[in-house]
């Protein structure tokens, strides 16, 4: 051994060193560890995908997942080349893509199934093949379903080029058939090639909001093999809602009505609008509400005129109690410096005016039977008890707490993966780029990597049972002001001009001012001196993050400050598509490389499947590798080297007689 063991501490390494003689209690044991880790840091890294700001849009976010950003069209081009027509290629991509749903279609015009199954067969085992050519047999052996794996590892590795095998394998294939398992064979085939493509998903926030299935792409997550999260501010908000913030339990419901979406609210979550709709039609019936009909979208344009005018009143209502509680808050906490934005305080009800920078600004309507002008914080005791049915409806939903426990444990405000600063929206600067301090709890002062590490752990207190009950309640109340805050990191704007953009026809007072970090972010300098902050080490480095829409359309690109920051939030939402001209950014980094893709507005799954449509893609290579990336160049193979390392330590300790090999135990 090297002489690094000369100066061994017993003592010192002894307990680290008898633990890890429990799982390999032999030379023999150690030894063969030692050669699997070696040459595991000699593949290819796996394929890390990036997506930001998906806002409920399901169908479009179910479809990037299962055609990995195109990456499964690309390898399919690759394997099969000039050897299938394109059409065929197409075929087989939705077959991954939808398999359960291509196969009633092929069966039902298919005149000879059988050899479309034999022919079908082949051709997914060959790309299951190459997508698992990354991973270890062990780790693809781990993935495989019990009632296929013998079947799918004997054709994995045995091939009709053999001669010697040819009649073997086509026999499996046969008799796959001729058993009735081939539709089940070709759907495991599929998804495991879309787990394979795939290593980890990174999910950059804002999963909720604006479109119907924030709730079903949280169910699809809860099944995926491996993903993080980056809170975004949208997710913030629901879950402050979770955790029983008044405040964000309005906002959460006033934007589902804003975008004309109720799905998530009640046919995912279960929450119960009724005494809502009750109040609103009580308090606000003779009110045009004309203010508060929903944006136009997929869902509102299903509305009948019954449903949009209720929808507007309810709309209203909780807009109302909004502002209400925000303002209260403000007045609270006043270090949040937001008490300016306490709105209703700056109408004059007699004049149907709105106070802005000294001058009387006219309002649309002036209509606000909820409001006592002297005290115009103050809810109705109605209020009151509508917000606290509303309230107990949003802890009390199982699945939405089931949900948000998922965010928690899988993500938090950012992460660090080889090489990539990962948050959502901005980390607080001052004017000349450096790193801003923001208060948190009880006075104390953060920036940079402390201000997102505490902000985060303040997160989290909201939701356990053992926190101090004063910091709990202000962890509660701080959910609004990630939410909306001028030095939020989730924010970062001069103010949330939510009543303006209700109430004045003037687009210039809807003006929000954004915040230094986007003002400064093209800057080479500032984003260096954040990776520094965070500890994000190599030649090759970046900040990868969303939330603000990037407007292609205007000739604006999400590869900022010469390739070290790059903004993939291009608009998933339908609202964005004619703001942006694109429906999102994704990233992809493989063994190979950077690759961004940019995104066309996807149709429906029904289209992919029966018309064989992708999302149309264009990919952009941000930064190729010299050398191909292997696991050895990422995090993972900076762990796998300390195992290695403390593995040598273990057969230095049985070979001079310091630690006892153990016989196998039966």
């Amino acid at each position: 051994m090297t002489t690094k063991h000369q100066n061994y501490d017993i003592e010192k390494d002894a307990r680290c060193l008898h633990l890890l003689a429990r799982d390999f209690p032999t030379i023999a044991d150690a030894t063969t560890e030692i050669i699997n880790l070696q040459a595991i840091l000699h593949l290819p890294k796996g394929t890390e995908h990036f997506l930001a700001d998906v806002h409920g849009e399901h169908e479009a976010f179910s479809h990037i997942l299962k055609n990995a950003s195109g990456d499964i069209k690309r390898k399919v081009s690759e394997l099969f080349g000039s050897e299938l027509r394109e059409s065929e290629k197409k075929e087989l991509c939705t077959l991954i893509y939808y398999p359960k749903e291509k196969l009633k279609l092929v069966k039902a015009k298919e005149e000879d199934i059988d050899d479309w199954y034999h022919v079908t067969l082949h051709q997914l085992v060959r790309v299951c093949r190459i997508v698992s050519s990354k991973y270890t047999r062990s780790k693809v052996r781990k993935l495989l379903p019990k009632d296929f794996s013998y079947i799918i590892q004997e054709l994995m590795h045995e091939r009709t080029e053999d001669l010697n095998k040819t009649a073997y394998v086509n026999v499996i294939v046969d008799t796959i058939i001729s058993t009735g398992r081939a539709d089940d064979f070709i759907i495991t085939l599929s998804e495991l090639i879309q787990q394979f493509v795939i290593d980890q998903l990174h999910i950059l926030g804002d999963i909720f909001d604006r479109g119907p299935g924030a709730h079903i792409i949280l169910d699809t997550l809860l099944n995926y093999h491996n993903w993080d999260i980056q809170w975004g501010n949208h997710d913030i908000v629901w879950m402050g809602a979770a955790a029983g913030s008044e405040a964000c339990v309005c906002s959460v419901i006033r934007l589902s009505l804003r975008y004309g979406n109720l799905t998530t609210l009640e046919d995912g979550y279960g929450i119960n609008l009724m005494p809502l709709v009750t109040f609103a039609m009580d308090t606000y019936g003779d009110d045009p509400c004309t203010e508060f009909l929903p944006k136009m979208s997929a869902e509102s344009s299903k509305m009948d005129e019954r449903t949009l005018r209720i929808s507007s009143l309810m709309h209203k209502a909780i807009a109302i109690m909004q502002f209400k509680m925000e303002a209260q808050l403000y007045h609270k906490y006043p270090q949040w410096n937001m008490e300016d934005r306490d709105v209703l305080s700056r109408v004059n009800y007699k004049n149907g005016t709105f106070e802005y920078n000294g001058q009387q600004i006219p309002m649309t309507s002036n209509n606000f039977p909820t409001v006592d002008p002297k005290h115009p914080t103050k809810m109705t005791d109605r209020e009151l008890e509508v917000l606290a049915k509303l309230k107990r409806s949003f802890l009390q939903s199982d699945k939405l707490q089931r949900h948000i426990r998922a965010m928690l444990s899988h993500g938090c405000m950012y992460a660090i993966h080889n090489g990539n600063l990962l948050y959502h929206a901005s980390c607080p600067l001052n004017e000349d780029g450096s790193l801003k301090e923001v208060e948190l709890f009880n006075g104390k002062k953060y920036k940079g990597r402390e201000l997102m590490h505490n902000t985060g752990m303040l997160v989290r207190s909201a939701f356990q049972s053992d926190t101090d009950p004063k910091m709990k309640e202000y962890a509660i109340d701080y959910f609004m002001y990630l939410w909306c805050g001028k030095d939020s990191i989730l924010f970062d704007k001069s103010a949330m001009t939510t009543f303006e953009r209700y109430f004045i026809k003037d687009k210039k007072i809807h003006h929000e001012e954004k915040g230094w970090y986007i003002k400064l972010r093209d800057n080479e300098k500032v984003i260096d001196n954040i990776l520094d902050e965070f500890g994000v080490k190599g030649k090759y480095r970046h900040i990868i993050n969303g939330h603000v829409p990037v407007h292609v359309v205007n000739g604006e690109t999400p590869i900022k400050a010469n390739g070290k920051l790059l903004v993939i939030d291009g608009g998933f939402s339908e609202a964005y598509h004619k703001e942006t001209g694109i429906a999102g950014f994704t990233l992809v980094y493989h063994s190979r490389g950077l690759q961004l893709v940019q995104h066309e507005p996807f149709t429906s799954a029904q289209d992919a499947i029966e018309k064989g449509t992708d999302i149309k893609s264009t990919t952009q290579i941000v930064e190729t590798s010299q050398h191909r990336i292997l696991v050895d160049d990422t995090d993972i193979g900076e762990e796998l080297r300390k195992q290695i390392a403390d593995l040598e330590e273990l057969l230095w300790a049985y070979r001079h007689g310091f630690i006892q090999e153990k016989s196998k135990r039966f």
